[in-house]
Parts: C-alpha cells; sequence; structure tokens
C-alpha cells in the first residue's frame, strides 16, 4: 500500500469524543463566570438556575407543555435506571438492544430485575432488530441511537400510535440531533456530556402523563433506594420537575449546560443543531464514497447516526488478517491520530468491532471533520504498510 503523504490542513478543535463531547465551538472558562457556586441549589436563584434548563430544554426540543421535566443523578445512566427500576413490572416488557448500553439494559431487567415477562430483542453492531415484532402492549426499553454502534432507528413509524405499554427511550446521543417523536415517546432520557457538549454527571428525564400515571398507580415488588423515588403516598414529587432535584447538582456544570442551551438558540435552535449534525454525516459520507478506507459499521443507509459517527476499514487485505491483527491496527491508528494531535478519543467502543468512532453531533464544525478525514487516509496507509500483509 502506498502511503499518501502527510496532509498539511488539521482540524482547528481535534476533540472528537462520543462523550464527554466537545465543547461548543469559542467555548472557554468565562463562559462560566454566572456560575451560582457558594450557594445552596436550594436557594431561590439556585432553583431558578435549574428551572431555567428545564425550560430552555423544553422550548428547544419541543416538548409538551403537559410532560414532566426533571434533572436527576448520575447522567444518563441513572436516569434510564430511575425509569426502570420504578416503572417496569406492571405488564410484560420487550427489550430492544443492538449496542453495548442497549444490551446493559436487558441486563438490568433480565439479571438485575428478574422479570419473567421480559422478551429480548436483539442485533449485533451494525444493525437494527426487527423492530416489527415489538408487541406494544407491552412496555418497550430501547436506545433511539446506538452510541457504540453508530446505528440508529430512522424514524418512529415503528412505535403504534395506539400502544397499551409505555415507551421508555434512552436517546442520550439523539436528543438536540434528531427529530425525536414525543407523541409516541413516554419515558425519554439524556445527559449534558453529549449534544451539546457539557459537563457529565446530571441527567435529563423526561415523563409524559402516561407515564406519571403509571408511577402513581404502581409499586415495584422491590424496594427503591432515595435518589430513584419519584412518587410519595402515591404521588408523584412535582419538586422534581421544578428544580428541586433529588440529589446536590453541581451549578458549574448548570451554568455549562445553560450556556450550551443558549448557543443551541443561537444557532437555530433544534432545527439548526440537526442541521449540523447531518452535515457532519454527510462529510464522512462524501469520503467514504470516494475512497477506500474505510466503511460505515451501520450497514443501511437511512440507520447510520449523525453523533457518533461509527466506521471500520474497508481494506480487503486487513479482511483476511485474524482478529488480534484487526484489532492492532485499529489501536494504531487511533493512536498515531492522536500522536498527531488531529483526532482525540475516536477509536471504537472497546466491545465494538475495529475500527473509528468519530462524534459528529452539533458543537463539531464540519470544517473540523473535513480536515481530519484526509488524516485517517494517511493513518491508516501508515499503519497498514507495517502490520497488512
Amino acid at each position: 500500500m502506498t502511503v499518501p503523504p502527510k496532509p498539511e490542513s488539521r482540524p482547528s478543535n481535534p476533540n472528537f469524543s462520543s462523550g464527554p463531547c466537545a465543547k461548543r465551538p469559542g467555548w472557554t472558562l468565562e463562559a462560566l463566570k454566572g456560575a451560582l457556586v457558594g450557594r445552596s441549589h436550594r436557594s431561590k436563584p439556585g432553583k431558578a438556575k435549574l428551572q431555567e434548563v428545564i425550560d430552555r430544554s423544553r422550548a428547544l426540543l419541543n416538548i409538551p407543555a403537559d410532560y414532566r421535566i426533571g434533572i436527576v443523578p448520575a447522567s444518563d445512566t441513572g436516569a434510564v435506571e430511575m425509569a426502570l427500576w420504578s416503572l417496569l413490572g406492571a405488564r410484560g416488557v420487550d427489550m430492544v438492544a443492538w449496542e453495548s448500553f442497549g444490551k446493559d439494559w436487558v441486563t438490568d431487567v433480565v439479571k438485575q430485575l428478574k422479570l419473567a415477562d421480559a422478551r429480548t430483542f436483539t442485533a449485533g453492531y451494525g444493525k437494527l432488530p426487527d423492530l416489527t415484532q415489538v408487541d406494544f402492549k407491552n412496555d418497550v426499553v430501547f436506545t433511539w441511537n446506538g452510541t457504540t454502534s453508530g446505528v440508529r432507528v430512522p424514524d418512529g413509524e415503528w412505535i403504534a400510535a395506539d400502544r397499551e405499554g409505555l415507551t421508555i427511550c434512552d436517546a442520550t446521543s439523539a436528543a438536540f440531533a434528531m427529530d425525536l417523536p414525543w407523541d409516541k415517546l413516554d419515558v425519554v432520557t439524556w445527559s449534558w456530556q453529549k449534544v451539546l457538549g457539557g459537563e457529565a454527571a446530571h441527567g435529563m428525564l423526561v415523563l409524559s402523563p402516561r407515564a406519571v400515571a403509571r408511577l402513581e398507580s404502581y409499586k415495584p415488588a422491590w424496594p427503591l433506594p432515595k435518589i430513584f423515588r419519584m412518587t410519595k403516598d402515591g404521588k408523584i414529587v412535582e419538586g422534581i420537575f421544578k428544580g428541586e432535584t433529588i440529589n446536590t447538582p453541581s451549578m458549574l456544570a448548570v451554568e455549562d449546560a445553560l450556556d450550551g442551551l443558549r448557543w443551541a438558540e443561537s444557532v437555530g435552535g433544534l432545527k439548526g443543531l440537526i442541521e449540523r449534525s447531518e452535515s457532519n454525516l454527510a462529510a464522512v459520507a462524501d469520503w467514504v464514497a470516494a475512497g477506500t478506507t474505510a466503511a460505515f459499521l451501520a450497514e443501511v443507509p437511512a440507520t447510520r447516526s449523525c453523533t457518533s459517527i461509527c466506521l471500520k476499514f474497508a481494506d480487503p487485505k486487513l479482511a483476511g488478517q485474524t482478529p488480534e491483527v484487526q484489532a492492532e491496527v485499529a489501536k494504531k491508528v487511533a493512536s498515531l491520530l492522536e500522536k498527531e494531535g488531529v483526532a482525540l478519543d475516536a477509536g471504537a467502543y472497546r466491545d465494538a468491532p475495529p475500527g473509528l468512532r468519530i462524534w459528529g453531533g452539533a458543537t463539531v464544525e464540519r470544517s473540523d471533520i473535513q480536515a481530519l478525514l484526509p488524516w485517517i487516509d494517511w493513518a491508516y496507509a501508515t499503519v497498514a504498510a507495517e502490520l497488512v500483509a
């Protein structure tokens, strides 16, 4: 394999991590100067800051007025766990998973909650399960976008409008980059560290009126720890959804979340955010189509994520190597990109097939994606010349 010359242009921002993700363009620590540090989050100004996060999120995402929005502990994971442990068990549940985090939720439901009437629909990396098999008489748990596989559901058409169960959607790398059909979703979760580039550790939890009705009419058979409890005496704890968080949030992180939300408004709101992410995906798609270095892990174009863009190497010679060699090549390519300072944290997820994962969320500039792609060509050719016969 001929090694091309080292590219001359470099990304202005080499941060392509899939979480925590790149900060918004132009971000500096000055963005946090208004943070309510040294004050109680339960003070009047503290609750006002938290309520502002909720209100701006509702407006940006077009969340219905009768849906409740809460800030919860432990990032998206905490939000999903709160939903699973608080809501499931009232009826059967269909678990839909095609990457590592979805499979984690399967483990929780099958091995921890031990729900005997749980059905599991899974697919390998790069594919979606057969969604037509899902029974919406049951509760349904799924990720909208598979962060570690780069595979998303193309739309909400597969979700029954007349569902009897609840739909519980982990949308952590989809919210603010993909159009979510709120009328078909009962529980939606995400974290600040993804599409808007906020700091980690805090999650967002959205509940439809149907989900609230379940909380108020159903008591799980298992005990719930304090940080999961959303009801008291059979009624929803409204304070959770008015800025009165269950545990102490970082007011620095809250200020950073507000900065990201204001920036999102400045670039055209949800429409602008989606356009930025889809433009990044299109740049990668053009490069893949024009070259021979890489292919998408997602096999069907309509399912390719515009945030967690997962790639595998397309070299037929590499495909004939052992899995160990394939993994070593991918590791060395990611290491070389990092050494050159053009892509940090761009290796594939540890459980995914060998390759690269490039974050293309709205805080990433298309020009940085375009500047990176020739470096991938160069890095792969350099490594392959050494390791691929």
